[in-house]
């Protein structure tokens, strides 16, 4: 009888620990495809994997994608993951935008298991991967120039060229009159879509590919997944067929001119009316104080924009389109990154950390900061100084959210009518308008009013 009852109890337990592993175990749910909907509050990072740390690999990358999280990132865009060319390579390493190889992985970085790692990682964060796709030219030891010499655009001599009126000269020119090469580029973006789970794609110098190559490329890549597309381009025909969000580069343009006193608050009000007048009401742009072109050659935030540069940070989150984060601005990287040899990120939270933070969620759950195909709206609000204070309304399904800034290096007293009882975003302050109000802004001081 005691051997029945010591089977008997050891049935129990068995059954009690079968049942304890049942009820913990916790299955990690896939994301849900990229939709419309996933992008309304998206906020995009752009990165740098060779300079976002010591080793320049993609785990130490992946190891920081749960970071991003925090600061309402949606997308990661992944810089060119692809192998370099070595022949007529600028610099020690080359650029990322030479590549001799379509469908491999550039072994200073990982290799595919690793960019397969870094995507699943990012799923399981509720984040999308696009991947950046050179589709204008390829380094000169791609295998197409030995084997379809044909794909590459020829001068009079008869030679393969660099890209004309560049100075390009480490890249070899596409020609897309060539049908088969047309095939083989889709047939390799198709790749990464099937191998690696990618969401999509950042198309480099879009406008100089016909638009008729990424109108068909991307219906083709749809019948895989749903993609996004981003066009580092500014042409809207691009978005029509194709693409779905493209570069804000005017936007930039003003805030640069902007921040060093060359332009005013009259010349931001003309870039929304030209927004206005240019582009479809589901067309998306992307907004940016900084970007890997931007920060390498043109200078830092910093350089450029100086002490208006959190002001422009917030406005580029506040204005219609999406935020873009580059590698090192979420660690006040006050310096220009290598672009040809190795460098490194300093990552060390500052000042700006914290109020991407608070920017990312409000973008993230504020649908008043909606800003992609069914966008919130934007409305200018007049103030007695409208060469200096800047002063919007964004709205959405009854949420409203207004910005009132001062675009410049100056103290600024004005006036403006607003009502109601709204609270300071970063303050938690709550305030009573009634009428015309006065007010007195420092230097490049602004405020978010959640109305």
């Amino acid at each position: 009888m005691k051997n029945i009852y010591l089977i008997l109890i050891l049935a129990m337990i068995v059954s009690c620990k079968t049942e304890t592993k049942e009820t913990v175990k916790v299955e990690k749910q896939e994301i849900a495809p990229i939709s419309d909907e996933a992008i309304e509050n998206a906020v995009i990072y752009e990165a740098n994997i060779r300079q976002y740390s010591v080793e320049g690999t993609f785990n130490k990358f992946t190891e920081d994608i749960p970071k991003l999280k925090e600061l309402g990132v949606k997308i990661i865009w992944v810089m060119p993951i692809y192998p370099i060319s070595t022949t007529k390579s600028k610099g020690t390493l080359g650029s990322y935008y030479a590549i001799s190889d379509y469908t491999k992985v550039n072994p200073e970085f990982g290799n595919l298991d690793d960019v397969k790692t870094l995507v699943k990682t990012a799923h399981e964060n509720g984040i999308y991967v696009i991947l950046d796709w050179v589709a204008n030219h390829t380094g000169w030891d791609h295998v197409w120039l030995k084997e379809h010499p044909e794909y590459y655009t020829k001068n009079e001599e008869g030679e393969i060229t660099h890209t004309v009126g560049t100075d390009w000269t480490d890249v070899a020119d596409l020609n897309y009159d060539n049908l088969e090469m047309r095939s083989e580029m889709l047939e390799d973006m198709k790749y990464w879509l099937k191998e690696a789970n990618v969401d999509g794609f950042r198309c480099d110098v879009a406008a100089m590919v016909p638009t008729d190559f990424w109108e068909n490329t991307v219906a083709e890549l749809k019948k895989i997944k749903p993609v996004f597309m981003l066009a580092e381009a500014w042409e809207p025909e691009l978005m029509k067929n194709a693409f779905d969000m493209g570069y804000g580069w005017d936007t930039h343009h003003r805030m640069n001119h902007i921040a060093k006193g060359e332009e005013n608050v009259k010349n931001w009000d003309a870039r929304m009316t030209q927004i206005d007048t240019m582009y479809a009401k589901d067309d998306i742009l992307m907004n940016f104080v900084t970007n890997h072109d931007e920060n390498s050659w043109s200078g830092t935030v910093k350089e450029r924009m100086g002490d208006a540069s959190e002001l422009m940070l917030a406005l580029s989150y506040c204005a219609p389109g999406m935020p873009l984060i580059y590698s090192g601005q979420e660690y006040d990287m006050n310096k220009r990154l290598l672009f040809f040899e190795k460098d490194t990120i300093n990552k060390t939270k500052g000042k700006v950390w914290p109020v991407l933070e608070k920017l990312g969620k409000l973008k993230n759950s504020n649908k008043a900061l909606n800003g992609g195909k069914k966008a919130a709206s934007y409305t200018k609000i007049n103030s007695s100084d409208d060469n200096n204070i800047l002063i919007f309304t964004r709205e959405k399904e009854g949420q409203k959210i207004t910005f009132m800034g001062n675009l410049s290096n100056k103290e600024v007293n004005f006036a403006f009518k607003k009502e109601g009882e709204s609270t300071n975003y970063f303050t938690n302050e709550k305030v009573i308008f009634s009428g015309e109000s006065k007010q007195t802004f420092k230097p490049w001081e602004y405020i978010i009013f959640i109305d």
